[in-house]
């Protein structure tokens, strides 16, 4: 029982405790792990777990909308407070930074050059304004509030590209999974082979889609923008 910590959670007045594992938590917390029965050292959820008190079925209906336990947990852990230790929680930080910095270099560009940010420009712009990553809250959630703290320093536009790509016939066939895969909208075989498709996808791909196109087609796609 040397890893079992209480993870805790309060709301509208009433306040949940369970007995976890908390190497199997941080697994659960983390994705590594999906099972949230499987990180309990006690199958129960109390009032005061030191104790041992229990809540009734109605304090627990009030809350969680059930009483059906496997929904309860996996409630508490996704939004209570899971102790983990120091390392967990640098390592559960690092994780998020990295999420973070995919999400926005994914999704934006340069609005001076409309070209995707490098992750690590914006690192770096997330180290020079001292931005503050919480592990414990999910990256999405994050992300805006993120952008605005390093706008000042590295401006940054959302933005979806939108772009007709013309396949020459020799590659149309090889080239049309990797056009779904970049949002194929709408697609139009011509009368000599070739393959015009209309695509969208989060702008921060666009470099990314170049090469792969050109290494499909050998540089001869044409494509227009437009948006």
């Amino acid at each position: 029982m040397s890893k079992t910590v209480i993870a805790k959670y309060s709301a509208g007045g009433e306040h949940f405790e369970i007995f976890v594992d908390s190497d199997l938590a941080y697994d659960y917390i983390t994705g590594k792990r999906t099972d949230a029965m499987s990180v309990l050292t006690v199958d129960e959820v109390f009032t005061d777990a030191n104790k041992g008190e229990k809540p009734s079925q109605d304090k627990l209906k009030k809350v969680f909308g059930a009483v059906d336990l496997p929904k309860i947990i996996e409630y508490i852990l996704k939004h209570g407070n899971v102790p983990i230790t120091t390392e967990q929680h640098r390592k559960l930080t690092e994780e998020k930074r990295k999420q973070i910095v995919q999400i926005i270099a994914r999704n934006s560009i340069d609005p001076k050059t409309g070209a995707p940010h490098p992750m690590q420009r914006i690192e770096n712009a997330m180290q020079t304004a001292k931005v503050t990553i919480d592990p414990m809250k999910g990256a999405n959630e994050q992300v805006d509030a993120v952008v605005k703290k390093i706008n000042m320093l590295l401006p940054i536009k959302f933005a979806t590209a939108k772009l007709e790509v013309t396949i020459p016939p020799e590659y149309a066939n090889r080239s049309f999974g990797l056009l779904k895969q970049y949002g194929m909208k709408s697609e139009e075989w011509q009368s000599d082979g070739s393959l015009k498709a209309v695509l969208e996808f989060p702008a921060g791909l666009q470099s990314e889609f170049f090469e792969k196109l050109n290494n499909f087609t050998k540089g001869s796609a044409t494509t227009k923008n437009l948006v």
